[in-house]
């Protein structure tokens, strides 16, 4: 069967991130994308000039419709900026889902730095939606928010805040080091299971990187949908937004922080 992918998120209107950053992603990893929008931004790549959420009714008649129908094989979730639209999503994935593998992605602020969610909205993630995800793929400062605690400086730090995400009640996490300082960009995979993987990747000197913690969730789920174990997604994954963020400059969109370059291997 022909593997699919949901994307519950909010839409960038400039294309670099949210739904259509994952839209782009599961077509680049060869994976049908289908999606339900939660906010529309007025964006581009020097910020976020307005945000109009989606009535958590009709986010729900999304779910409803595309679960319906489709064949879904994994899904991301992205900007959920309200409690009500959290709660309808949540609702919505336990009609629908059963076994579905689900990524989520706790967007909380854009690269230019506007903030995407309410501080209700965070208790409301970690209550509803941290139980049902397979895999959390937070950054650093995302990590520390959602334990209360201050961002994490080292390795170490990292992987320790992992582990008291991963209490909260998901089956994995993936504390991303796209935030932290050194040579590499290194991210931490840990399981329910005791198990610990480290992605390390060169950082990659570049002002281009607006969409990138939406396209490697994105990715991991497309590998999920094509069957791959989740530490193979988060390999394939790793390997896809390090070389989409290397060919960032070989596009030149907008005057701020520009996209990575999802289909870098098909035109430069």
């Amino acid at each position: 069967m022909t593997p699919i992918a949901v994307t519950i998120a909010g839409s960038d209107s400039s294309g670099g991130a949210g739904i259509q950053a994952d839209l782009k992603t599961f077509a680049a990893l060869r994976v049908y994308g289908a999606s339900v929008i939660t906010a529309l931004t007025a964006q581009n790549t020097r910020g976020v000039q307005a945000i109009h959420d989606v009535p958590a009714d009709f986010v729900a008649a999304q779910i409803d419709s595309v679960f319906s129908d489709l064949a879904v094989g994994a899904v991301k979730i992205g900007m959920l900026s309200q409690v009500a639209t959290i709660e309808a999503v949540a609702a919505g994935l336990a009609r629908h889902a059963g076994s579905i593998p689900i990524v989520l992605d706790p967007v909380m602020v854009a690269t230019s730095g506007d903030r995407l969610i309410s501080e209700a909205a965070v208790e409301a993630l970690r209550r509803h939606l941290l139980p049902l995800a397979d895999l959390v793929t937070p950054n650093l400062p995302e990590t520390a928010t959602l334990i209360a605690e201050p961002d994490a400086t080292s390795e170490n730090a990292a992987v320790a805040q992992g582990r008291r995400l991963l209490a909260l009640g998901a089956r994995a996490v993936l504390v991303k080091g796209g935030h932290g300082d050194g040579d590499e960009s290194v991210d931490h995979l840990m399981g329910t299971d005791g198990t610990l993987r480290r992605f390390a990747a060169p950082r990659i000197r570049t002002r281009n990187t607006h969409g990138t913690g939406c396209t490697l969730s994105s990715a991991v789920a497309a590998g999920l949908a094509r069957r791959l174990s989740i530490v193979e997604a988060v390999a394939e994954a790793k390997r896809y937004v390090s070389a989409a963020i290397a060919a960032a400059d070989g596009v030149a969109i907008g005057h701020g922080h520009g996209p990575v370059h999802h289909f870098h291997a098909v035109w430069r």
